[in-house]
């Protein structure tokens, strides 16, 4: 596989990280995924200002870098042949290497550690369909989930333990809300309206999650910024995560509880239909 690294496409085989790259020791850099539908980046001006909020939060200068991203996607998919698949484009940025070892920033100004890989989608579209398992877990990440950070151990941690226990996600509880899952937003129905914790330091702000708000209002469903509680789940008729690799994906199990008789709900698979509908250009 060709990448992109540090200004040169070269093999993956070939790339070579310091070990005092910043990334490397203190996960000090933060990343973006981004996929394409139609052979189309989709909602990639929003994908690059996530990736700038994040950038600046952290203070790592990548501004030379913003008007070159376009070409270096669209020059990765075409080395590795990928033109006729869709496609994901994975972005990380690290503060780059710094000796000696400090947690202070460098006092030299250091150049970012740049890589952006491209890989056909795999797609999901059967678990979209069927539903999906989910395991809720106390929330112990840091209080900047904001940010788009590589710092991802507590969400892989957490995410085994879901698979080890035959689910497909967790979602996080903080201080009695559901916040969002380990690498998706979440969503619960409840007569008729669609609830989702409201943008903050508490959750990423995900652009399939802006989407979804967008289709609510074009389908005249409300869209309620609104935390859901773990003592009132039994309240909500259905549940659903979202993703730019997940789409829109039904939670029809949560623990050992089948939500909906443990099948998609209704005005979930409406919004998915139209998910679906946007993304094929329809």
């Amino acid at each position: 596989m060709i990448v992109y690294f540090n200004g040169k496409y070269i093999e993956e085989n070939d790339v070579k990280i310091s070990p005092f790259d910043r990334g490397f020791q203190y996960a000090d850099g933060v990343y973006e995924v981004l996929r394409t539908y139609n052979k189309k980046y989709f909602m990639i001006n929003e994908h690059i200002e996530r990736l700038k909020y994040s950038l600046t939060e952290i203070k790592i200068d990548f501004f030379d870098y913003y008007d070159k991203l376009f070409g270096i996607f669209d020059s990765l998919i075409r080395k590795n042949n990928y033109k006729d698949d869709e496609v994901t484009v994975y972005l990380q940025v690290t503060r780059g290497r710094a000796y000696p070892r400090t947690h202070q920033f460098p006092e030299k100004n250091t150049e970012p550690t740049v890589i952006i890989t491209a890989a056909p989608v795999i797609s999901k579209r059967e678990l979209n369909k069927n539903g999906i398992k989910i395991i809720l877990e106390k929330d112990i990440r840091w209080e900047r989930c904001d940010i788009k950070s590589i710092s991802l151990l507590p969400n892989v941690l957490i995410n085994q333990k879901a698979k080890e226990n035959g689910a497909h996600e967790a979602v996080w509880i903080k201080h009695g809300f559901l916040t969002e899952g380990t690498h998706t937003n979440f969503f619960g129905i409840k007569k008729g309206k669609v609830y989702s914790y409201p943008l903050s330091n508490n959750i990423l702000p995900g652009i399939t999650r802006m989407v979804i708000s967008g289709l609510c209002s074009k389908l005249n469903i409300e869209f309620l910024n609104e935390g859901i509680k773990q003592n009132e789940l039994d309240n909500f008729d259905e549940f659903f995560l979202t993703g730019t690799t997940t789409e829109v994906m039904p939670v029809t199990v949560i623990g050992n509880n089948k939500i909906g008789g443990g099948k998609p709900g209704e005005i979930t698979t409406e919004i998915q239909s139209a998910f679906y509908d946007l993304t094929s250009g329809n």
